[in-house]
């Protein structure tokens, strides 16, 4: 009988991390799209590429950490490195 309440508990921890591992994995999800959607109304001319100018019109959170984001100071930052920095 304790094994089977053990077992029946480890099975319910199980799927209680389960839950919660794909909880955060829906978030960080909804948040990349966010950053994606965001990041291209906000990249005018549409070519992948995000200026501190685009980022202060479109991204104004993106424009208060882009040297910090564009760390090998190109002059622009992608979407990939701003999931990066965001976590997504």
């Amino acid at each position: 009988m304790k094994k089977t309440t053990l077992l029946y508990s480890m099975i319910g921890m199980f799927l209680i991390s389960f839950s919660s591992i794909h909880s955060v994995s829906a978030e960080e999800s909804s948040k990349a799209k966010q950053i994606e959607e965001k990041f291209k109304a906000a990249d005018k001319d549409q070519n992948g590429q995000l200026t501190l100018e685009e980022a202060k019109a479109g991204m104004p959170r993106v424009a208060k950490g882009f040297s910090k984001i564009d760390a090998d100071n190109k002059g622009y930052v992608t979407v990939d490195e701003i999931k990066a920095m965001s976590g997504s």
